[in-house]
């Protein structure tokens, strides 16, 4: 049978195998930043699996850029070869290997969830989150620095640095996270962004430094290789950032040449009322894709197989970025393809149980 789900996506010379792309998810199972063989399985299992696309967690582009201390990173030469495992490993199964670059700004220096998640006191493990503005993400957060434009630059360059070092990784998809309420989308958000400078205030000022961010990573990595960008579609907030900004800003991003927008949402304040259900988020990928005319993907509560076909079948988004579904079950996408009667090779190995 053919299916949508299970047709070949191209983003510049990347083919992907499939629609099915794993979203990144926070491991907070690192030293120093280090990869180990919790994430060569983690991420080579879900390649097993089938997916399209295997994308790490968020990669901290600096020590201060962590959500936790047990993050991944990026921002030495020594974390490229544990990767380089990894990314050898992806592609080896046909999938394509791809890394979230992020810096968590204010919501940093946290525990890991099974340590409460909560902000970490002041002492020898914690460190001072920064920000567009002096304003914590809750009240027991630390109040973040506000950012000069000197360290504004600075982080741009550690962006930079970042991509130099995927390179080496052998990664062949960057994202970058502009999400969640982390650095880059307090930089978006009217709720995190009260600067007065040129990075504040309307919207052209607010796009500003990710706009910067995505144009250094874009011009850093090969002009072959796909650039996609993770945002908040709406803050579920009056006032905040919304879909109607989110389209604007993704126009002026396909003019920056990123490849793909990758539509999620929330995270900028615990306060926030989501009406979370299965794909509540789909009108946002299809909106940025029919009007700012680019490539989506489409995250939240997909789980059943013809869910996520009509969602590629009928044009809401691009590819699926699943995240739970395929942490409950690694090899979704050959369960989706038995379900769906797409005749997909299966991994050598595990041929005996196809049918």
């Amino acid at each position: 049978m053919e299916t949508k789900l299970f047709s070949k996506l191209t983003l510049r010379e990347i083919e992907f195998k499939n629609r099915i792309f794993m979203s990144p998810m926070c491991q907070y199972s690192c030293e120093n930043g280090m990869a180990t063989d919790w994430h060569l399985v983690h991420l080579g299992s879900r390649a097993v699996g089938g997916a399209g696309l295997v994308m790490t967690e968020a990669t901290a582009v600096s020590p201060a850029g962590r959500i936790s201390p047990d993050d991944l990173g990026l921002w030495s030469d020594e974390h490229i070869q544990p990767l380089k495992r990894i990314t050898a490993f992806i592609k080896a199964q046909g999938a394509v290997p791809g890394v979230q670059l992020a810096h968590a700004g204010r919501k940093a220096s946290t525990y890991a969830p099974w340590n409460g998640g909560k902000p970490i006191p002041r002492g020898t493990q914690s460190w001072q989150p920064m920000a567009p503005s002096p304003v914590p993400f809750a009240e027991s957060y630390q109040t973040p620095v506000e950012m000069t434009q000197d360290q504004i630059h600075e982080v741009v360059t550690q962006f930079s640095s970042a991509v130099q070092r995927s390179i080496e990784a052998g990664f062949e998809v960057i994202e970058i996270h502009m999400a969640h309420g982390y650095l880059l989308h307090e930089f978006l958000s009217p709720l995190s962004n009260y600067r007065t400078d040129a990075y504040g205030g309307g919207l052209d000022n607010r796009i500003r430094m990710p706009l910067l961010v995505a144009q250094t990573v874009r011009k850093q990595w090969p002009d072959n290789l796909p650039v996609f960008v993770r945002v908040s579609s709406t803050d579920w907030v009056e006032g905040g950032w919304d879909i109607a900004q989110t389209v604007r800003f993704a126009s002026m991003l396909k003019q920056s040449g990123i490849d793909l927008i990758d539509c999620s949402s929330g995270g900028m304040v615990p306060t926030a009322v989501i009406p979370e259900g299965p794909g509540y988020q789909t009108p946002f990928a299809y909106a940025v894709r029919k009007d700012a005319g680019i490539a989506t993907g489409t995250v939240g509560m997909i789980t059943d197989p013809f869910q996520a076909e009509q969602i590629i079948a009928t044009g809401v988004a691009d590819a699926v970025i699943m995240g739970r579904e395929v942490l409950r079950n690694p090899y979704w996408p050959l369960y989706a393809a038995k379900v769906l009667k797409a005749d997909i090779p299966w991994p050598k190995q595990y041929g005996r149980a196809k049918n």
